[in-house]
């Protein structure tokens, strides 16, 4: 007897598992194969666009991830410096062999945590609560709580051409039957979706000659808080090349052999990660494509084909790669190929990812419909922390929109019709600025402390950082930096002299003043802030806010709107086929997401202002 059995040891299983079992909780994790936990079966990368933000925000609540890729990390880039620190998103090359070594030790390490190689084939339920899992082997284990996190193996099928083979992610992997019907048999909704991943090609057959070289950061920038931002000397270069007018023609050439186009794959892919092939079709006057060249390790020839994601045939996809410029004589390894899975409708669970039909059992990762290791990893610690809390008699963790991306995304699964993998963009947030991947530790160090997933230590150094990031603000606001002091600078940064002392917050809203630069050129003021800190990741914090001051305050008061509505609870039990006044589709809608809060329905596509009106007056708000 467990009190939380988690089914399947990817990214998603691998946090819900350890933020279980270092919660307190006795803990069981199977997998049909414990060689490949937390394996990186696509991309060999952790981080970019938002991604490398949720990264962060699952370190900052106490998870693994980011400290596992700072560990294993083999090329680091700061994406999108030129804009704005909303935009700025770390992302970094893995070997992805050390990487699954890494958690797979992590794991055989906690001591409230179990491991158990096997196939679950379906779960026990007992009046609408869980109760157990039942295997392959025929036992059925106890427990008093179900984290699902499946992936891609429920009912998976491998397409290659006209090829199609049952695989669970890879085609030495095989599927898992019987949990889909199990899970249909007690009423929940499914439906079908497909990924893809590109060709792995033997790196020394690449012509770097024709191709583009692009270096890690000289600095880089890790991901975890804990991690000593040291340099990383084991860094090593990906390279750049384009697809051409040949080998579109040459791709083309195999498109009645393709399972996209003959009806094969019935699954929806995803629209931001399209194929090769979709992209040639849906894009027909653009001449080429980017294609990354991503080494999948230190100790390894084999590379990953970044931005050729496809399910062409075998012969097609080679004779494709070697028309590409630094691939003339390009050996293949293995090809690409699209998989097709099982998922089931995130409106079928709350914010907790437990599922409304049935207590005790959650959901978390692709069988919701995400795609991303980050976004699996990120729902795989929220589900462990709250079946934990749950088991402890506690109230569950639920991130707001303004909190974290991980808030941003519970939310739009639960409120947004989830008909292709969904992926997070720094589009999605509407409080981006407020969400950046530099202040992921003081936004959340609070909600990680409260689950038990923080020390006191960490706690204490989190806290530490707020205040004096307070305390230094203050300074900017009384501190005044003498003329002869500013405006060398200023006229260097082609700004009007001034005659007056000027607030070195004043100051630090110009573009182009940091605070950093005050601190050399004002001896009494770099007096005054080297008494509270020399940690330059302070003055960073301390820049962001002078500078965007307003912008924050207007994104502060937004969320504060928001809250308001969210703060209104719609009764489990309420029933919208007795509300007059709603429009059929909003009642619809309503009825199949039954959302918590007057916030969360007004989220809902479909469900319009004025029917929000009705709900609001029929509830007397």
């Amino acid at each position: 007897m467990y009190d939380i059995i988690v089914v399947g040891a990817g990214h998603a299983g691998c946090e819900a598992a350890l933020a279980a079992a270092r919660t307190g909780c006795s803990c069981l994790l199977i997998s049909s194969d414990l060689t490949a936990v937390a394996r990186m079966s696509c991309n060999p990368a952790i981080g970019g666009v938002a991604k490398g933000q949720i990264t962060r925000e699952i370190d900052a609540l106490g998870g693994e991830m980011a400290k596992a890729i700072d560990a294993t990390g083999i090329q680091f880039r700061m994406l999108n410096r030129s804009k704005g620190p909303a935009m700025h998103s770390p992302r970094a090359q893995a070997d992805k062999t050390m990487y699954s070594h890494y958690m797979r030790s992590v794991i055989e390490k906690e001591s409230n945590l179990d491991l158990l190689q096997d196939t679950v084939t379906g779960i026990e339920a007992v009046s609408g609560i869980c109760k157990g899992i039942n295997l392959t082997s025929g036992r059925t284990i106890r427990c008093s709580a179900v984290i699902l996190t499946c992936g891609t193996f429920l009912n998976g099928l491998i397409h290659i051409g006209m090829n199609h083979y049952h695989g669970g992610r890879t085609i030495a992997e095989p599927p898992v039957y019987g949990l889909t019907e199990n899970l249909i048999n007690l009423g929940f909704s499914s439906g079908r979706l497909k990924t893809g991943t590109p060709p792995r090609i033997d790196g020394r057959s690449v012509d770097y000659s024709q191709v583009e070289e692009q270096r890690g950061d000289d600095e880089p920038v890790v991901f975890s808080f804990t991690t000593n931002p040291v340099v990383h000397c084991r860094q090593i270069s990906c390279f750049v090349t384009k697809t051409t007018l040949d080998t579109h023609a040459i791709l083309k050439t195999g498109f009645d052999r393709s399972p996209l186009f003959t009806g094969k794959v019935q699954g929806v892919g995803p629209r931001y990660c399209p194929s090769i092939e979709d992209k040639i079709c849906r894009f027909p006057d653009k001449e080429s494509h980017h294609i990354f060249l991503e080494p999948e390790g230190l100790d390894t020839n084999e590379m990953y084909v970044n931005g050729f994601s496809t399910s062409l045939p075998e012969d097609i996809q080679m004779s494709g790669l070697q028309s590409i410029p630094g691939l003339g004589n390009v050996k293949m390894i293995r090809p690409g190929y699209a998989i097709e899975y099982d998922y089931f409708f995130p409106y079928q669970i709350n914010r907790s990812l437990e599922t409304k039909l049935v207590a005790n059992l959650y959901f978390a990762g692709q069988i919701n419909g995400t795609s991303g290791y980050e976004e699996a990893a990120a729902q795989g610690l929220i589900a462990g922390i709250n079946a934990s809390l749950k088991i402890r008699n506690l109230p569950p963790l639920h991130l707001k929109r303004s909190d974290a991306y991980i808030g941003v995304l519970i939310d739009d699964l639960i409120t947004k019709e989830t008909n292709e993998p969904y992926r997070m963009f720094t589009s999605s947030a509407e409080h981006r600025l407020m969400l950046r991947h530099d202040n992921a530790d003081i936004r959340l160090y609070n909600f990680g402390f409260n689950a038990g997933l923080l020390d006191i230590e960490k706690f204490s150094v989190c806290d530490s950082k707020v205040n004096h990031i307070e305390m230094l603000k203050e300074i900017c606001h009384e501190k005044r930096i003498l003329p002869f002091e500013i405006n060398p600078l200023l006229v260097e940064l082609g700004y009007p002299a001034v005659s007056l002392p000027q607030n070195a917050s004043t100051l630090l809203k110009r573009p182009g003043i940091y605070l950093h630069m005050l601190i050399e050129l004002s001896s009494s003021f770099k007096e005054t802030v080297y008494e509270v800190t020399h940690d330059q990741s302070i003055f960073e914090q301390v820049d962001i806010d002078l500078k965007y001051h307003g912008y924050l305050k207007r994104d502060l008061l937004m969320a504060d709107k928001i809250l308001r509505l969210d703060s209104h609870q719609i009764p489990v039990s309420f029933n919208y086929a007795n509300v007059s006044g709603l429009s059929n589709e909003g009642r619809e809608k309503l009825q199949k997401h039954k959302p918590d809060t007057i916030g969360q329905a007004s989220r809902i596509l479909g469900v319009s202002p004025s029917d929000i009106s009705v709900l609001m007056i029929r509830l007397g708000r």
